[in-house]
C-alpha cells in the first residue's frame, strides 16, 4: 500500500490509558464505522467524514507520551475502514518506539486477512469480529465472547498469552467533561449508571447520542 494518508478522522485521543492492552498506553478512536453492530456503545464514532485532523498534527500530540508509554490501541469506529491511515500510523509507530500496537476491529478476521495482509503485517495484536450482545461478556479484551484474539508477533506472545480476567474503566478528563475508556459488563453498565443517577450526576453511553452529557462510555 503506498498511498500516504495526508489526514485521519478521528473520534478522540487520549493518554494514559489502561485497560485496553499491555501497560500504559496511548489510545485513539478513528471515526466512521458502517459496521454499526447492534448494541454498540461507541454510536458516536459511527459517522463518517468527521474529525479529520492532520496526520502530522496527530503524531505531534503523541510524541510527547512516547517515553512514558508501554504501546498503542486503536479502536473506533473502524480503523480498517482507514486502512492507508492506518497503515502509515503504524509505520510511524515503529520507527518511534517498540511498543505493542492493538488494533480492535468489527471486521471478520477471514476478511481482514483478504482485504488487508499489509496492514496486518504491522500490528501485533488484532481483537476481530463484530459485537454480538447474545454471544456473552467474559472474555477479556473483548466486547462479545464470539470476538477473536490474534497475537501476531513475538512481542504479542509475550505480553497477551495471559490476559488478566478483569474488568476496569479508565477515567478520564477531556476538558469539562469526564469519560470512561475500557470494555464493561452491560451488567456493570447499568450498575454504575443507578450509582451515578443517586449522585446526582448525569450519564449515558455514547448509544443515546442526542445530548451532550457529562459522563461517557468508550471501548
Amino acid at each position: 500500500m503506498g498511498t500516504h494518508a495526508a489526514t485521519i478522522n478521528l473520534n478522540r485521543l487520549h493518554f494514559p490509558v489502561s485497560t485496553l492492552g499491555f501497560g500504559q498506553r496511548v489510545a485513539l478512536w478513528v471515526q466512521g464505522c458502517s459496521i454499526q453492530c447492534p448494541g454498540c456503545i461507541s454510536h458516536d464514532t459511527w459517522t463518517p467524514d468527521q474529525g479529520q485532523v492532520p496526520f502530522s498534527q496527530l503524531t505531534a500530540t503523541i510524541e510527547p507520551w512516547l517515553k512514558q508509554c508501554n504501546g498503542l490501541t486503536v479502536s473506533g469506529g473502524e480503523p480498517f475502514e482507514q486502512p492507508e491511515a492506518l497503515a502509515q500510523l503504524a509505520a510511524w509507530w515503529r520507527k518511534h518506539h517498540r511498543g505493542d500496537i492493538l488494533v480492535f476491529s468489527g471486521m471478520s478476521w477471514e476478511r481482514l486477512c483478504q482485504q488487508h495482509s499489509d496492514v496486518l503485517a504491522q500490528i501485533d495484536v488484532v481483537v476481530s469480529d463484530p459485537y454480538l450482545a447474545s454471544a456473552g461478556h467474559e472474555l477479556p479484551l473483548r466486547g462479545s465472547d464470539n470476538q477473536r484474539l490474534h497475537r501476531l508477533t513475538p512481542l504479542a506472545e509475550e505480553r497477551y498469552a495471559v490476559i488478566a480476567d478483569q474488568r476496569a474503566l479508565d477515567l478520564c478528563w477531556d476538558g469539562n467533561r469526564v469519560w470512561m475508556a475500557g470494555i464493561p459488563h452491560p451488567s456493570d453498565l447499568a450498575a454504575l449508571h443507578d450509582r451515578l443517577r443517586n449522585q446526582g450526576l448525569d450519564f449515558r453511553s455514547s448509544e443515546q447520542d442526542s445530548v451532550p452529557v457529562s459522563v461517557e462510555v468508550m471501548p
